[in-house]
């Protein structure tokens, strides 16, 4: 980027160049320097009144014109523009002509230190030239010394505006790249052949979570699933990240319908934000996802409704070109789908989370019937989830954990607790009505577990007589080993029902000796600490722990490679895509698949964003190189504010580091302060304990304030603000190797 030169007094020395934007310019012999240390080497760097002809308006008078020199002898071109010199043909720096009147400048726009006025007027340059936008807290200035600045024009204290606006990061909020330039966008994506098939995996292809896929064909789109992810601890406030739908948007007046495979927020907890973006397609899915969709919109009150449409396995709907079958599949929740989508060349089918029902790797004869007659047909794709492709062999069986938890509810003397994920509805309705047969009363705590329950109950899925579900406020009166309690939080979280339990704090159950605790779910990576500490708590206060590390009380509802692996050989699909996985996960999948059979030129591993094209009528698919947009968008709160990485590194720093605040009041006539500033330290230090830190860097806010103001007039709070952090942070980093966000605010008076 080209700086325009810092304007000199006219015949000032000749050893005087400009310095480069952002340093110090160094003092020619016998000239002063307004930017220098030293408080007695400071002067304006504008000519006195007097010695300034009046302004101009379009520059300099047609009188003094000069005409276009060379550039190596233009006194007014930039030593940074390429081919640019100040140097004459002699080797001599030139200045300005004592002739040449001032042209017309204004003050930097972004308040930097150094920075210098800017030149609106070249000999040889049309008006206009060179000129910069202003500042986002001022006007444009006019001709000459810069207007004196109103309460109007006033930048808002730091904590308002973009005080620490963090490296690399524009003042509309953007970031640059290396190279400073804004983010460089993805190459031009070439319109889709007529009768070519486009899949585009928006998300669940590098991460377990936020499923979305897309299908193209003939300027109809259909989109697979629209999920959710829960951020990790490299997301600090973030509630949820959800797929880059920018490909779509640009094309919604294609979207024909959303299918959902099933329930889980994985694959439903985009839809508030989503749908909106999208102009609200309709949705297609099965009753109780439908159900769940509404529920989890009634959140959103300020969204349009939704278009839910029901479906089952017996229907088949006609989406523009595409014809779409569904049909069932096991998992742990109901009403599970896979689906079929027709295409001239033969089927695309998605299998959604899925795991087969077998008995000691034998698949029952209902699953195994529907598969054959699926593996009859021409299959040309199969897109299949990737979760447990690494464990090898068969699942464990879903019933052999409702027989043993069965066993261990019914032999308990005392109370049974039992932990799980409130979406595992398979489970939790065994558990109740096994409750019932055996005559034990059940409570349930946790608002996601009671909302499943009250769904699964109106949806008439599950059917209880009544007094088989009780409340929490009356377990005290039935015997204790007629109590089971079914409760969330069996991953340690803070405020789950269990987690409040084992630390006292749950109005209703108080945990005793002769509580059995079983904790009927597997720890999420990354929960291993939160899942100890609850365990301990437990433990302390007397009960019994059953976990599945020690018995056989929990299975996943995702294919294990064994399963896949059958499912690949009997569906004989002719191309494959792994889905919903990390990649390391596709890479896996794409092994089984081989040994299923299909051809390695056949298998694609896609990245989120990746652009899959089956062309030839249907004979090749292959990996464009261009792809769509598939950056992380962050949500927080209710809205899609599309937090900014910018914004998670300063979450991240005041995490480590904490923040400073300096307060400090300037006599906008003298430049001295007055009082001493007031100091406000948030993770960084503890006030009390460091009062001598405190006392110092006190002192060095005023030094760098009053030296800075040596006859600077007007005072420049921006330049000022910069110098303060920069001073303060070099010393807070030297006394305690920390880099707290400082935060200056300069009240002038």
């Amino acid at each position: 980027m080209n700086y325009p030169r810092r304007q000199y007094r006219p015949g000032a020395g000749d050893t005087s160049r400009p310095a480069p934007h952002g340093k110090t310019p160094a003092p020619a012999a016998g000239q002063r320097n307004h930017f220098s240390a030293s408080p007695t080497d400071r002067i304006t760097p504008y000519p006195p009144r007097s010695s300034r002809p009046a302004p101009v308006r379009g520059g300099v008078p047609a009188a003094n014109r000069q005409p276009p020199r060379p550039a190596f002898g233009n006194p007014y071109s930039s030593p940074t523009r390429p081919g640019a010199s100040n140097k004459g043909p002699t080797g001599t720096w030139n200045r300005r002509p004592a002739s040449t009147p001032w042209p017309a400048a204004r003050t930097s726009s972004a308040g930097r230190p150094g920075a210098t006025p800017f030149l609106t007027t070249r000999p040889g340059i049309t008006k206009g030239t060179g000129e910069k936008k202003a500042s986002k807290h001022g006007s444009r200035q006019g001709f000459g010394r810069p207007r004196k600045k109103t309460a109007f024009d006033r930048p808002l204290p730091d904590e308002f505006n973009d005080l620490n606006m963090a490296e690399g990061e524009t003042e509309t909020g953007e970031e640059k790249n290396s190279a400073g330039s804004n983010q460089e966008r993805p190459r031009k994506i070439p319109p889709l052949a007529p009768g070519d098939i486009r899949i585009i995996p928006l998300g669940g292809v590098e991460e377990i979570g936020k499923n979305m896929t897309a299908i193209e064909m003939d300027g109809d789109i259909l989109i697979v699933d629209e999920g959710l992810l829960f951020p990790g601890e490299d997301a600090p406030g973030v509630d949820y990240i959800i797929p880059d739908t920018t490909y779509l948007e640009e094309r919604k007046h294609l979207i024909r319908g959303v299918i959902v495979t099933h329930g889980h927020l994985d694959h439903i907890g985009g839809v508030p934000y989503i749908q909106p973006k999208l102009g609200n397609p309709p949705i297609y899915t099965s009753l109780l996802t439908a159900v769940m969709i509404k529920k989890r919109q009634e959140e959103f009150p300020h969204l349009p409704k939704l278009n839910l449409q029901v479906v089952d396995k017996k229907d088949v709907l006609r989406l523009g070109h595409f014809r779409v079958r569904f049909f069932e599949t096991t998992h742990t929740i109901p009403d599970s789908l896979g689906t079929i989508i027709e295409t001239p060349y033969g089927n695309i089918i998605v299998t959604g989370d899925f795991k087969l029902d077998h008995q000691d790797g034998v698949v029952v004869n209902e699953e195994r019937e529907m598969f054959e007659k699926l593996g009859q047909e021409k299959n040309l794709l199969l897109m299949a989830e990737s979760t447990n492709v690494e464990r090898p062999g068969f699942s464990f069986s879903e019933k052999e954990v409702q027989k043993n938890v069965r066993e261990i509810v019914e032999k308990a003397k005392g109370r049974v607790i039992i932990g799980s994920f409130s979406s595992l509805f398979e489970r939790i309705f065994y558990i109740i009505l096994a409750c019932e047969e055996i005559g034990k009363k059940v409570a349930i705590e946790g608002r996601s577990m009671k909302t499943n329950v009250d769904i699964a109950q109106e949806l008439g899925i599950l059917k209880v007589k009544k007094g088989t579900i009780i409340s929490t406020d009356t377990i005290d009166d039935f015997p204790d080993d007629r109590i089971v309690i079914l409760a969330t939080g069996a991953q340690g979280d803070d405020f789950a029902a269990l987690m409040r339990m084992s630390q006292k704090e749950h109005r209703a159950v108080k945990i005793k000796r002769g509580d059995t605790v079983l904790l009927s779910s597997s720890v999420i990576p990354g929960n291993e600490k939160s899942v100890q500490k609850l365990k301990d708590n437990l433990s302390r206060l007397g009960a019994k722990i059953i976990h599945y590390g020690i018995a056989a009380v929990h299975s996943s509802g995702h294919s294990y490679q064994g399963e896949l692996l059958w499912v690949e050989k009997m569906l004989k699909p002719k191309f494959f895509v792994p889905m919903h996985g990390h990649h390391f996960h596709l890479r896996i999948h794409a092994d089984v698949a081989m040994e299923a059979g299909i051809l390695e030129k056949n298998i694609v591993v896609p990245d989120n964003g990746s652009l899959i094209e089956i062309t030839d009528n249907g004979e090749k698919i292959h990996l464009r190189k261009e792809t769509v947009p598939a950056n992380v968008i962050m949500v927080d709160g209710l809205g899609t504010n599309n937090v900014k990485e910018v914004v998670i590194r300063d979450r991240q720093m005041l995490a480590e580091d904490g923040m400073f605040v300096l307060i400090a009041i300037i006599d906008m006539k003298s430049g001295k302060v007055r009082k001493s500033p007031d100091i406000i330290s948030r993770g960084f230090i503890y006030l009390k304990e460091s009062q001598d830190l405190l006392r110092h860097v006190r002192l060095v806010t005023k030094k760098t304030i009053e030296e800075a103001t040596t006859n600077m007039h007007p005072i420049n709070l921006d330049y000022l603000k910069n110098a303060v952090r920069e001073e303060l942070g070099k010393y807070l980093f030297q006394k305690t190797h920390k880099r707290p966000i400082i935060l200056p605010v300069l009240i002038e008076v």
